[in-house]
């Protein structure tokens, strides 16, 4: 059929419909019947999709039969200019291929997961003598154990609190514990058992460490017993303080619990993944359980289209969810996703041992998965309100401030410093599903180089942070196909503010955004901010509109992320010390440095003999010290 007649048959196909159908026929002759990944790209080199295949040749194919796709297919196969293909050695390696690609470079036609960011994790480090009880994210390059995912933050905050509190583990980094003298505020109330200045054996440690450990893994009761054991051994022999130290563990361990206990028969490790759906948008729920214990549950949120049905959700969301995540040994499903046993065997492969995809019947765990649905109901309904209640609103904001079209993109700046010290800049991102903390970007003022901030001028410092990130918006994304450019920019600020972002737009050639400034009343008071735009008159808003209320949240978000950048940067260098800067000064010099000297300060202002006085400090390294700080490096 050529392309003529493909036109008078069905005239709603997409214009250049028969140029990609033509290309994908020549690129199929090329085509093996091996199993791989393909991709399919625009003129632009915008990945479209990412697919794999048991044979590549039948599977590209299908694309070439007119009959047989959807007007989203369609369209995808009209944008084609561009095929390419990896050759893998068997359909589970191109499954685990393809959610890697997939989220990497998140084509538009595929079903994408957006929020992904990693899940938290208790850790028990395993690389120190004195082993660390800490909260982690991201890949497990440390030595230790680790138990999650647990669905926030806050969560694993509380659990590492609790467990440092019945188990009396160090929650300090390695150096804080390296450098201390004498015991910490942990220690007094009775939070840690001073491991640091020698107050508990390496042995004694160890079996704490132990304890801590076989509970996160599952045996909380029989801990717990063993605990209650104590206690009234203590309290029979009338030695109550010791009783009331094993009362306050057995406390933080049911505290623990008290959340987190789902008596579930045989259920050890397991996610509990869910989905309900309307029209072209999805929420999936995920609970967490591990060692019996239910560690929390989150929602994510995709938007695919109408044709999608509920398997396809389901494996796209689980490829690209386990792509950098272990999988535990169960995974129980509302419904079963497609190819279930190729989408198994590739999670037991990326996870080292057996994993099992199960939608149940009867039983338990089929209250569990339904309790699941029912909350992605719930979260969904939530989230479509939010959603529809978020773009009248983005509609406002266009009518306000003479805008084409509601933005689909906001961007809010504000700046955080004390006196020009430790200045930073905040960036954060909102549209119609609310704000994207994944998109959120904080810059540390510069003082050299194009831009540069003198200490305390505002001004500088918002031409600095918008000129860092247009700049490079323009490098990576100059025909703006992406999703990353704004529509709209809100400073926090006044006319001056708008005069120093509106020159670097002008001198960048980004001149099609529309920038307004948002400057605090009267006395600061809420309610009466003033707005300032290029080219029209300063105005306010009532009080009571439900714009101001909106852009008063988007600045105030902006004005909190700043300040908590700026709190974490200025405490970062609080805690530095100027003994870390000095090569060739290890834990145990700095520590015996610090135990003569009693600063750092005070070693830094020591003469040469004094330092050589100090035990395991030799004359070269005493000299090496002296030069250092008296040669202007501190």
């Amino acid at each position: 059929m050529t392309e003529q007649q493909m036109t008078e048959k069905s005239p709603n196909l997409p214009p250049d419909f028969g140029r990609g159908l033509a290309y994908l026929k020549a690129e199929v002759r090329k085509l093996t019947g091996d199993p791989g990944v393909y991709r399919m790209m625009n003129g632009a080199g915008e990945v479209l999709y990412v697919g794999k295949a048991r044979n590549l040749a039948r599977r590209v194919t299908s694309y070439t039969q007119p009959n047989r796709l959807s007007n989203r297919l369609m369209r995808m196969v009209s944008e084609t200019e561009t095929l390419e293909v990896i050759v893998t050695k068997s359909e589970t390696e191109a499954l685990l291929l393809e959610s890697n690609l997939i989220k990497k470079m998140k084509p538009r036609y595929n079903i994408l997961l957006r929020d992904d960011k990693s899940l938290p994790q208790i850790l028990l480090t395993a690389d120190h003598e004195f082993g660390q009880l800490t909260k982690h994210r991201g890949r497990k390059t440390r030595k230790g154990d680790y138990f999650g995912p647990f669905a926030s933050a806050g969560a694993v905050n509380r659990t590492v609190a609790d467990l440092a509190r019945a188990f009396m583990l160090r929650t300090c980094s390695d150096s804080v514990f390296n450098a201390r003298t004498r015991p910490c505020l942990q220690y007094q109330i009775k939070r840690c058992s001073g491991p640091c200045v020698g107050l508990v054996s390496a042995g004694d440690y160890a079996a704490q460490m132990d304890q801590a450990r076989r509970f996160l893994s599952g045996e909380s009761a029989k801990i717990q017993r063993d605990y209650a054991t104590r206690m009234h051994a203590a309290a029979e022999t009338l030695e109550f303080e010791t009783a009331a130290i094993w009362r306050n563990r057995i406390r933080a361990l049911s505290g623990i619990q008290a959340n987190q206990d789902i008596n579930i028969p045989n259920l050890h490790d397991a996610d509990i993944i869910a989905l309900a759906r309307s029209g072209e948008k999805s929420c999936i729920q995920t609970f967490f359980i591990r060692g019996g214990s239910n560690y929390g549950n989150r929602s994510y949120f995709l938007t695919h289209n109408t044709e999608s049905d509920d398997a396809a959700v389901l494996t796209a969301f689980l490829g690209q969810f386990y792509d950098d995540k272990e999988p535990p040994a169960e995974i129980l499903v509302s419904a079963m996703p497609d190819e279930t046993a190729l989408l198994g065997e590739a999670l037991s492969i990326r996870a080292g041992r057996a994993v099992r995809i199960s939608r149940p019947q009867r039983g338990a765990r089929t209250k569990l998965t339904e309790m699941a649905r029912r909350n992605a109901e719930e979260a969904l309904a939530r989230n479509l309100a939010d959603t529809s209640s978020q773009r009248r609103l983005l509609g406002e904001l266009a009518d306000l401030f003479g805008m084409d079209s509601p933005p689909e993109r906001v961007e809010i700046y504000d700046n955080s410093h004390i006196q020009g010290r430790h200045a930073v800049g905040g960036m954060v991102v909102a549209g119609p599903d609310g704000f994207n903390k994944a998109a959120y970007r904080k810059f540390n003022m510069r003082e050299d180089g194009a831009h540069a901030v003198v200490q305390g001028d505002d001004f500088a410092m918002m031409r600095q942070v918008i000129h860092r990130r247009f700049e490079r918006a323009l490098k990576e994304d100059p025909d703006r196909t992406g999703d990353s450019w704004p529509d709209l920019l809100l400073i926090d600020g006044g006319k001056g503010q708008l005069s120093a972002v509106s020159d670097v737009m002008d001198d960048l050639g980004v001149t099609d955004i529309t920038v307004v400034a948002i400057s605090k009343g009267p006395d600061r008071n809420a309610g009466r901010e003033q707005f300032h735009m290029r080219g029209r008159d300063s105005f306010t808003l009532s009080p009571q509109a439900s714009a101001m209320h909106f852009l008063q949240r988007l600045r105030d978000e902006a004005h909190r992320y700043a300040i908590g950048t700026h709190r974490a940067r200025r405490q970062k260098a609080e805690l530095t010390s100027p003994l870390d800067g000095v090569p060739g000064i290890g834990p145990k010099r700095k520590k015996a440095l610090l135990a003569h000297f009693g600063s750092a300060r005070a070693v830094s202002a020591a003469g040469l003999q004094d330092l050589e006085a100090v035990d395991g400090i030799s004359k070269a390294v005493a000299r090496h010290i002296y030069d250092w700080f008296y040669s202007g490096h501190s």
